[in-house]
């Protein structure tokens, strides 16, 4: 057996046990894993290097001010408000509750790029309010998670920033901006979220749902009065990137050079955080939520939200390294490639890993570990590598908390929605059979993608 899989199966099966078995957290899980290859490849004497690569990349900093914002956004309510907005023009429509779960989960999502936590920020709003329209209590449970993980792979979620990274790494020479990255993931999310209302739709005509009651619905009014300037926090978040992309050749280039250009590029992830942090803190309604002292408090009570996810993301990284001296990946993606399947055969293969690894390993960790390869794999059955770097945040950021048995936003839903387990799970099935076929679809280059 090839020394790759060996590795692969020692990692599954040490993450498997510590958290399925022990229920211990994932990123504990990640860790033990790595002190355990480690020790079966005998490279302790590197693990200095290792640990520094994992902690020394930027992106990795880039993730920590997104998450953090994440946390000021929900404790300071403006979420709250943009929600309201959203059903208060959507809720008068038949299934409206539903569609606005839906753009309120993707408004969301490019705000926080978080995935469980857009299913407790949005749900306990929505899925109510779904259910008081005539949505069963498992298909109000399943368009809240199923939207909600969209958070994964609309900017800006960590699953993106390690997605770049690795295209980056890959593909040094390019002249991609950060701009054209972040407007390729819009154009694909665009189709994803079109995808998610469509279903909507359908299942609203199955089960004859109904309108939002006047007495529901908020007053459009009021929610615009006191909501509209959490409307503008996307535009403060994409319009640096959507700049960078439209005017990097024409105008940052002539006036800073190539170099210049491509640093004030890489920069926009460093410093957009806190401008929109320092945005949300000046319309807060309740100033004495953002006094420096509240401030502090809210985030040392965050601290065991926060580092998580963030240390999942560092001991990917010391694994990624690891794997890379051992170029267990390029073993894997030769692997892959001898199979000789083809563009189609390869696409659905990928998926298919993708979606069978993200049920034990978390998905920015697998696009840390696993995304070169998966980039050039794809690549060599003639993917464009931007797409398929484009896309290694829904193929394993989403399917991961969407698909059972370690479906995170499903559960969360779940249990805000009150629903039963075994209809939840059925109605979830079809969620993730369309998240896939589309994830194909996608990859084959069968849609247009807005900046391809």
């Amino acid at each position: 057996m090839p020394s790759s899989l060996i590795y692969l199966g020692i990692m599954l099966a040490v993450i498997c046990v510590w958290f399925l078995l022990f229920k211990r957290p994932v990123y504990e899980a990640v860790f033990i894993s790595f002190l355990v290859l480690l020790t079966v490849t005998g490279t302790w004497g590197n693990v200095w290097t290792y640990v520094e690569k994992g902690l020394s990349t930027s992106l990795l900093y880039s993730m920590v001010a997104f998450v953090a914002m994440s946390i000021l956004l929900t404790k300071t309510k403006i979420i709250d408000s943009c929600i309201a907005v959203i059903l208060s023009l959507l809720g008068r429509i038949t299934g409206g509750a539903g569609y606005a779960a839906v753009i309120a989960s993707s408004f969301m999502g490019a705000l926080s790029g978080s995935g469980p936590g857009n299913v407790m920020a949005t749900g306990a709003i929505t899925i109510p309010a779904m259910k008081r329209s005539g949505f069963p209590a498992e298909l109000a449970a399943n368009i809240e998670s199923n939207a909600s993980y969209m958070g994964n792979m609309i900017p800006p979620s960590s699953n993106i920033v390690a997605a770049m990274g690795a295209f980056t790494a890959l593909y040094p020479q390019t002249n991609m901006s950060t701009g054209q990255f972040w407007i390729v993931l819009w154009g694909i999310a665009l189709w994803f979220i079109l995808q998610r209302l469509l279903t909507v739709f359908a299942f609203c005509k199955y089960y004859k749902v109904k309108p939002m009651t006047k007495e529901d619905l908020p007053n459009l009014k009021e929610t615009l009065k006191t909501g509209w300037q959490g409307l503008l926090l996307p535009v403060i978040i994409l319009l640096p990137f959507i700049l960078d992309f439209a005017l990097k050749d024409n105008f940052f280039t002539d006036r800073l050079g190539a170099e210049g250009a491509k640093y004030l590029s890489s920069s926009i992830l460093l410093f957009i955080g806190g401008i929109s942090a320092i945005y949300a803190c000046l319309i807060a309604k309740d100033k004495s939520v953002v006094k420096i002292r509240s401030l502090a408090k809210m985030f040392s009570d965050s601290v065991k939200t926060i580092s998580p996810a963030i240390a999942v993301c560092v001991f990917g990284y010391m694994i990624g390294e690891l794997f890379s001296e051992l170029n267990v990946s390029e073993e894997l993606g030769e692997i892959i490639t001898s199979w000789n399947f083809g563009k189609l055969g390869t696409v659905l293969a990928i998926c298919v890993i993708t979606c069978f690894m993200g049920m034990v390993i978390p998905g920015s960790s697998l696009v840390v570990i696993f995304g070169p390869m998966f980039i050039t794999t794809l690549a060599n059955v003639g993917v464009d590598p931007l797409l398929a770097a484009a896309m290694l945040p829904c193929i394993c950021g989403v399917m991961c908390g969407i698909t059972p048995p370690l479906a995170l936003g499903l559960y969360a839903g779940m249990s805000i929605a009150e629903s039963d387990f075994s209809k939840t799970v059925k109605n979830d099935l079809w969620w993730v059979a369309l998240q896939f076929i589309l994830q194909v679809v996608v990859l084959m280059g069968w849609l247009p993608i807005l900046g391809l």
